[in-house]
């Protein structure tokens, strides 16, 4: 039987981002993506409501991010969803939902040194918006 497990995003990261070793060598990044969407409530006002995600990315991904993005970067984001148990003796067991990111880029346009990762819509002819 045929199943999927696909995940995409566009937000902003909350906080730059940390590299860790691991014992075995190892190299893995946790980012803070946040996602928002706008809405109107019952009374026909404007409300927001932002979801904080929590994205894992390893060896050459976690290197490439901890040096390539910053606080506030827009990024697009896919992978797949996994879930996670852990023991803590303050909390005791809790379950994490985490994305395993197989790939990820940067929709700001870069500055300096670095060419843009993706053009703007104006830089490329022919497009209607």
């Amino acid at each position: 039987m045929f199943s999927l497990n696909r995940i995409q995003l566009i937000g902003h990261l909350g906080k730059d981002p940390e590299l860790k070793i691991l014992r075995g060598g190892h190299k893995v990044t946790t980012l803070k993506l946040a996602t928002s969407e706008a809405f109107k409530d019952k009374q026909g006002n404007w409300q927001q409501h932002t979801d904080w995600h929590t994205l894992i990315l390893w060896n050459n991904q976690a290197e490439y991010a901890s040096t390539q993005f910053l606080k506030g970067d827009k990024l697009y984001a896919e992978g797949k969803l996994n879930y996670r148990e852990y023991t803590t003796p303050e909390q005791g067991r809790k379950k994490v939902a985490e994305i395993q990111v197989e790939r990820i880029f940067s929709l700001e346009k870069k500055t300096g040194d670095h060419p843009p990762l993706t053009p703007k819509s104006e830089e490329i002819p022919g497009l209607p918006w």
